[in-house]
């Protein structure tokens, strides 16, 4: 008899299969900005943009955690989908404990290296003497001991929704949200920490999501595939190289988000604190189009690998195409509310005259290109979906550092403040063209590839 999971991949109506595996996937990444923005949101309310601005000018060392948990969570789930799909349960447990346990690890040394490095890290992250203590606060807490956690939370919420349990994924996503969103004024207002207690917030939403998925691993029928036992953890199978070559795309996207934020926060350091908030502000909520145009792919990443191993083509693209219509018209309706509702938007983060009118404008520019993040996206989770290596790998390095930080710099030198903002459309658009002539010769040639192991 076969399970739900394995009824869901190969018999399910499509539409059905489709939502059942991105509505949860949505609402946990939806969530997920909530509480990236609850930090910026209740900081705000302080009234201090030091204060503000510090959490914009850390966000990037946050981040970069984010790229970690993609390297081996997506990595990981797009090797797992896979050899489900061609029944091979014992590589599946392999790479979970792969993925789990050097993730651990990786996260943990990267938490201590920022904290022996932040007095020369941080001035270069555009710090100054306003921002610089809160600064060593916020990171001390969110990256040096939030690390572990903040990288566990998001790579077991990919490889559990990489076995078809969507919806016990995004709970504990969307757990670890809630809790922050709940303990932020806990700890800024009601223990009077401010800037440290939305750290200190963030950092224990993570640690009891990480739990959620622990005790979750070891109840019955959730354990199957997903195993962090050390007998399974292993260099071999050519599982090391797979796991981090499909990752590596996620991963440096995030990276070169990482360096994007921190070339955008010092040009605007440049001008004042005020616009540094204000695009901080401005980039957390533009994270609603992204949270939508990730929600879509990655939910649909385990579908699409199953199916393109165990070689029904056919389903395969029937799923895309659906997926592919429903993000690209709620993303786009999303763009629509983004830019109508700019001020009222940024005026309930913060109450500064000067950061509201910087915060406003920012917005309104960053989210037209909405819809073209929802196609790039798709199209590199797609590739990764099936293993495929150069081809996200291009479209990551595009989308984020490959355009919009040489277009920063020009576009600074031309057209000042307005300029450096506009640099982040112009990239999201190069970036969907190019996932378009990337994607359609896969498309028209997607039945001819028959191989069993993709490669590159």
């Amino acid at each position: 008899m076969k399970t739900r999971e394995e009824f869901l991949f190969e018999e399910a109506p499509v539409t059905r299969a489709v939502l059942s595996l991105v509505i949860p996937t949505i609402i946990s990444q939806l969530i997920t900005v909530v509480y990236n923005m609850a930090d910026t949101f209740f900081v705000g309310q302080i009234g201090d943009p030091n204060q503000v601005a510090a959490v914009s000018l850390c966000m990037p060392a946050f981040v970069f955690l984010t790229g970690l948990a993609n390297l081996f969570g997506i990595g990981g789930s797009s090797l797992m989908a896979r050899s489900l799909g061609r029944g091979e349960r014992q590589k599946a447990r392999q790479t979970a404990a792969f993925s789990i346990w050097t993730a651990a690890a990786v996260s943990l040394l990267y938490g201590l290296g920022l904290l022996l490095v932040r007095r020369t890290l941080l001035p270069a992250l555009g710090a100054d003497s306003q921002t610089f203590d809160f600064c060593c606060q916020y990171m001390f807490w969110t990256v040096t001991v939030g690390a572990l956690p903040t990288v566990m939370n998001q790579a077991l919420a990919h490889l559990v929704r990489s076995a078809g349990h969507a919806s016990q994924a995004s709970f504990g996503v969307a757990l670890g949200g809630i809790l922050n969103i709940l303990l932020d004024p806990v700890f800024i207002f009601g223990l009077r920490l401010e800037v440290a207690g939305a750290a200190i917030a963030t950092m224990l939403s993570n640690v009891l999501a990480t739990l959620y998925y622990l005790v979750l691993l070891r109840g019955k029928g959730y354990a199957q595939d997903i195993s962090f036992h050390p007998r399974y953890y292993t260099w071999g199978a050519g599982i090391p190289r797979e796991v981090l070559l499909v990752g590596l795309p996620s991963f440096l996207m995030n990276v070169m988000g990482v360096l994007s934020n921190v070339t955008i926060n010092k040009l605007m350091s440049g001008y004042s604190n005020a616009a540094v908030a204000g695009i901080g502000v401005a980039k957390k909520i533009d994270m609603l189009s992204f949270a939508i145009a990730t929600g879509m792919s990655q939910g649909v990443l385990p579908l699409i690998g199953y199916n393109y191993s165990s070689r029904n083509i056919k389903r395969m693209k029937a799923a895309l195409k659906t997926d592919f219509l429903f993000s690209f018209f709620i993303a786009l309706a999303g763009t629509v509310f983004l830019f109508t509702c700019a001020g009222p938007i940024v005026r309930a983060f913060i109450d500064d005259p000067e950061t509201v009118s910087y915060g406003g404008l920012f917005q309104k520019i960053i989210c037209i290109t909405g819809p073209c993040i929802s196609v790039t996206m798709l199209a590199i989770t797609t590739f990764q979906s099936v293993g495929k290596k150069l081809q996200p790998m291009a479209l990551s390095l595009l989308r984020k550092g490959g355009l919009d930080i040489p277009f920063m710099l020009l576009m600074n030198r031309l057209l000042g403040v307005k300029g450096i903002v506009w640099a982040t459309p112009i990239a999201d658009m190069g970036a969907m063209l190019a996932a378009i002539v990337l994607f359609i010769p896969f498309w028209r040639h997607l039945n001819s590839e028959l191989s069993p192991t993709p490669g590159a």
